[in-house]
């Protein structure tokens, strides 16, 4: 596989923190559903699993607020207004990440590049790319040989 990119539609979602009941820990149905249409839609677009090293961006659309004026929604709609709501980069990711996990790689560990962005939209939806990451052990080699 050289690169894979496709979308989940509706709301991205994050991780939610894993909820307890008496000594018993477990995943809401909301997260683990999410979990598995990201999956699915990776599975649609023809994901294969990747052995080595693999870059991955991933770039939340959310739903613009019904509330925001005129004048804020058009700042919304081109990028000098960005989301800082939740769901948090980091539970977007592991939660995408996780949703992969024997889908597009073995295990999440194998993620060396990871890109989260947050933008507006009046279409919700999750854009996931994912490709292998060959050449940044090379690079990273030629940039510290290059140091004096």
């Amino acid at each position: 596989m050289s690169r894979i990119w496709f979308t989940v539609p509706g709301e991205p979602r994050g991780w939610a923190r894993a909820r307890t009941q008496g000594a018993r820990f477990f995943t809401d149905n909301k997260t683990r559903s999410e979990k598995q249409a990201v999956a699915a839609w990776a599975i649609e677009a023809g994901a294969r699993i990747i052995d080595g090293p693999v870059s991955v961006t991933l770039t939340a659309y959310l739903r613009i607020p019904k509330s925001a004026s005129k004048k804020l929604r058009a700042a919304m709609l081109a990028n000098i207004q960005r989301p800082t709501k939740k769901p948090d980069n980091d539970n977007l990711a592991k939660l995408a990440l996780d949703a992969l996990n024997g889908v597009c790689w073995h295990d999440d560990v194998q993620v060396v590049d990871l890109t989260v962005r947050k933008f507006w939209s009046d279409e919700p939806r999750l854009v996931v790319e994912i490709s292998p990451a060959t050449g940044i052990t090379e690079q990273a080699v030629e940039a510290c040989e290059l140091r004096p």
